[in-house]
């Protein structure tokens, strides 16, 4: 985790896009843990993933064309259903016998909750109901068939590792995230002291009180508070709630290879007239992740000499957390075993 490259971690569901970024009947041409993948939406709208690869000659599937749930390839007219399975070759001539539903281009499994597609990454050829990864179903207070509020996605030039310290990082803000709409004064630094425990997968800062005085926890009612969870093989779950409403805001990375990170970043909430604000909201989403951005493109520059990079307690110990439960999980991985949370009840400081 020192350097410019990651592992990625299988046996597990990832993001894939936005259910509103992927239209009935067209396709999607991603790269996914290092995998060449096409998303394809059915004429009955379901989604599905393909390899993106036509086994005939090479070609990307993406370029082709979806018939129904299947999807033509460009080049020889090839057709493959959402499991992959070749249902079609044009060119075969009356009496010219093959077996065509043993062609198989590859497929991953595929579904759609809180408006968005996720699939998953077998570690050994497991379906997700064998794998040691449970459903997608993890947002706290929000209906799997919500679409989010506001939704961003940008690709980051680093490592999922690099994206994930940046995500769990308490004392960046101050030199980062500097706007005249948030923390405009942010050189101030403060003291925080919060507590943390194991949660699923990872670990998660302990529910506590918001500000009251802050205006916007006002809409949510009386007595705000939060609870930050991060898991694997990505997420940052943020769930505040109040007495009337709540709202979760959700970071999740997906692995292009070992080098590059999508970072998508969605909000949800109970409040319905949130959706009229989303063009205001995920511009200044987009500000926000922008500066993160911006720092590890600048982090690339020195990471390419290969520095021996440090850690200090307490600001630092998430990201030692997230090297250990990534570590427990390759190893359990291995060894064949259930996945063991390997941490500990812990208050941390810092200022910032």
């Amino acid at each position: 985790m020192q350097g410019l490259k990651s592992e990625m971690l299988r046996g597990c569901w990832y993001v894939a896009a936005t259910s509103r970024s992927l239209k009935r009947g067209k396709t999607k041409a991603k790269t996914l843990l290092g995998e060449p993948v096409v998303l394809a939406r059915g004429e009955d709208g379901t989604a599905f993933a393909l390899r993106d690869l036509c086994p005939h000659r090479g070609i990307p599937l993406s370029y082709g064309m979806v018939e129904g749930c299947s999807l033509r390839c460009c080049y020889h007219g090839w057709r493959f259903d959402e499991n992959g399975t070749c249902v079609e070759i044009p060119s075969l001539a009356e009496g010219q016998k093959i077996d065509v539903a043993k062609i198989n281009c590859g497929a991953y499994p595929c579904v759609e909750r809180y408006g968005l597609v996720w699939v998953y990454f077998a570690a050994n050829g497991e379906a997700p109901e064998d794998g040691p990864m449970p459903d997608v179903e993890i947002f706290p207070h929000i209906a799997p068939e919500t679409p989010p509020a506001a939704a961003i996605m940008q690709e980051f030039d680093c490592s999922v590792d690099h994206a994930a310290f940046g995500l769990m990082d308490p004392t960046h803000a101050a030199y980062i995230h500097t706007s005249w709409w948030f923390k405009k004064n942010g050189r101030t630094l403060r003291p925080k002291e919060k507590s943390f425990e194991p949660a699923p997968f990872g670990w998660r800062m302990v529910r506590h009180a918001l500000p009251p005085q802050n205006l916007v926890y006002k809409l949510l009612g009386d007595d705000v508070t939060t609870e930050i969870a991060y898991r694997l093989p990505g997420y940052r779950i943020e769930d505040v709630a109040g007495s009337k409403h709540s709202v979760v805001a959700v970071t999740a990375l997906t692995p292009i290879d070992g080098q590059r990170t999508e970072v998508y970043q969605f909000f949800y909430s109970t409040m319905g007239l949130v959706k009229y604000g989303r063009p205001l909201a995920e511009y200044l989403m987009n500000v926000f992740l922008g500066q993160d951005r911006e720092a590890v493109v600048r982090q690339r520059e020195g990471l390419v000499w290969e520095p021996r990079l440090m850690m200090i307690n307490d600001a630092d110990t998430q990201a030692r957390w997230w090297a250990r439960i990534k570590s427990e999980w390759q190893e359990a991985l291995a060894e064949g075993r259930s996945f063991a949370n390997p941490l500990k009840p812990q208050t941390l400081r810092w200022r910032s």
